[in-house]
């Protein structure tokens, strides 16, 4: 193994036996062991790669498509059917929430039990101990069973032993999506105090902004392969492509077609012009139906006034009963494409579920947009990326104002000056 890298990962292969009928009893289980019925499914197929020390590293790609089988090969957590996995130095990791932990075990021995899993001795915990306690916030609640812990508990308690266990390399799963933001932050700034120690991170996350920012590379896996490895805004890029191009075929509804479907079902909701320069793509998961720009009255508006009070308003049907963890975005932009802002629900921690129909509204108190023409896109899509709907241009608004305002946005400011003083 190169010293110089502390993860070389050859020619892993590793499957999963999907079982088709499974026994619900244990006397089934007896009675019917060698009637099961099994398919045999690749997970990981001929992945290769290897990591110098110091780097972080991220993991992106669908739900299902090889991330955390990976991260448990290199914890030895899982077994290759085929490859090899070398390790150089001390791993600390954060896959599942609650992995490791024993439910009936109070927050401080549950310290002493993973912290000795990770290779402390009981005297090292002891050293460290007020520390991690003290990290996670929680000395409150350390002498209470974890099982009265809050997922938010979990992670904080989870993340601070892993931390202060001095890892070589530490592995981090989509934990930090949950507890709070405040948190979730100072996780954010130990994980960059530990890059700066030369340690090396590799981190699974559905938030690109995060990647981005933090990891000096990036793998992409799809279908237990992977497809693509570089800088981490090209592959973010290309895998934002692959995501809405997959979806192309859905693209550009014809109105027409949408109206005579709503007339013949005798539907009174307005259909979606499409025909402009817009276009459209998703798997129909959720359909967008309507979007309207309105005023805080309800009525619909074109124009508004700078400052003005606006609400976008999107009307959405399903296809099954429950979507679970869609998210529900908006961006505005000038004419000329430049983006002026973009939100959506996940970012502004907005969680909902949704069935068959409804509305939900992107309220805007003041509108801080120089005067010019703007369009609005619209999106829904699964917490993970898959679109479910997405719509581009789906309608333009206009913003008037009596200043001369230049750029794009509208800052509240004011102007003072001072005189100099004159020494007499």
């Amino acid at each position: 193994m190169n010293n110089d890298h502390t993860i070389e990962v050859k020619n892993v292969w590793k499957k999963f036996k999907i079982y088709q009928d499974k026994p619900v009893s244990l006397k089934e289980r007896f009675l019917y062991r060698s009637k099961g019925v099994f398919q045999e499914k690749w997970v990981l197929q001929d992945v290769s790669f290897s990591i110098p020390k110091g780097r972080m590293v991220g993991l992106i790609g669908r739900n299902g498509s090889g991330k955390s089988t990976l991260l448990k090969v290199l914890t030895r957590i899982l077994i290759p059917d085929k490859g090899e996995v070398k390790i150089n130095g001390r791993i600390s990791s954060l896959l599942e929430l609650g992995a490791g932990f024993h439910m009936d075990f109070t927050g401080r021995e549950n310290i002493y039990m993973n912290a000795s899993i990770f290779g402390l001795t009981r005297k090292e915990i002891n050293a460290r101990l007020e520390e991690i306690i003290t990290f996670s916030e929680l000395s409150s609640f350390i002498d209470n069973p974890v099982r009265t812990y809050s997922s938010g508990m979990f992670m904080r308690l989870a993340f601070s032993i892993a931390i202060h266990v001095e890892p070589d390399i530490l592995l981090i799963d989509e934990i930090l999506a949950v507890g709070d933001n405040a948190f979730q932050k100072k996780c954010i700034r130990k994980i960059e105090e530990f890059k700066e120690q030369g340690k090396t991170i590799v981190f699974v996350s559905h938030d690109n902004g995060i990647m981005e920012k933090l990891c000096d590379e990036l793998y992409w896996i799809h279908e237990s392969k992977i497809v693509k490895h570089g800088k981490p805004d090209e592959v973010i890029r290309d895998y934002l492509d692959f995501l809405s191009g997959s979806e192309e075929k859905r693209m550009k509804l014809e109105a027409d077609k949408q109206e005579i479907e709503a007339m013949n079902k005798n539907e009174s909701t307005e259909v979606i012009n499409t025909k402009q320069e817009n276009k459209r793509w998703g798997n129909g998961s959720v359909e967008i139906t309507n979007v309207d720009v309105i005023n805080p009255i309800g009525n619909n508006k074109f124009i508004f006034k700078k400052g003005q009070q606006i609400n976008i308003c999107i009307t959405y049907k399903t296809k099954t009963d429950k979507i679970e963890k869609p998210v529900f975005g908006v961006g505005i932009f000038k004419m000329d494409g430049t983006q002026c802002y973009g939100t959506n629900t996940h970012i502004d921690k907005f969680l909902i579920e949704i069935s068959e129909s409804g509305s939900i509204s992107y309220n805007i108190d003041s509108l801080n947009l120089v005067q010019g023409d703007y369009y609005v896109d619209v999106a829904c899509h699964h917490e993970d990326g898959t679109p479910y709907d997405y719509i581009t241009k789906v309608l333009n608004f206009s913003v008037h104002s009596i200043e001369s305002d230049q750029g794009i946005a509208y800052m509240p400011h004011n102007w003072t000056i001072a005189k100099e003083s004159s020494d007499e």
